[in-house]
C-alpha cells in the first residue's frame, strides 16, 4: 500500500530542488556583478559602485527569501514524515 503523504513530500522536495538552483543561479550572478563592479570601478568608473550594491543587495534579499523558504518547506515535510510514523505505528497495534 503506497503512502498517502508521497505526492505531497515530492512535490515538497521539488520545491526545494528548484529554490536551491536558483540560489545557486543568483549567486553567480552576484560574483559576476562584484566582478564586472570592480573591474569598472579600477578602470576610473566610480559612478558604476552605488547601482552595483543596489543590485546586489537585492540579490542578497532574493537568496535570504529563497533560503527561508527552503528552511519552511524542509521543516512542514519534516513534521509530515513525523505524523505519517506516528499514524503508521498505532495502525500496526491494532
Amino acid at each position: 500500500m503506497e503512502p498517502q503523504h508521497q505526492p505531497t513530500r515530492k512535490h515538497g522536495l521539488t520545491a526545494i530542488d528548484g529554490a536551491l538552483a536558483l540560489i545557486v543561479i543568483l549567486l553567480i550572478v552576484q560574483m559576476w556583478l562584484l566582478t564586472a563592479t570592480l573591474e569598472s570601478y579600477l578602470a576610473g568608473h566610480h559612478e558604476v559602485v552605488l547601482p552595483a550594491a543596489i543590485v546586489s543587495g537585492a540579490l542578497f534579499l532574493i537568496c535570504a527569501a529563497l533560503y527561508l523558504f527552503v528552511i519552511h518547506i524542509d521543516a512542514e515535510e519534516r513534521k509530515a514524515q513525523r505524523e505519517n510514523s506516528g499514524f503508521r505505528e498505532t495502525q500496526d497495534r491494532l
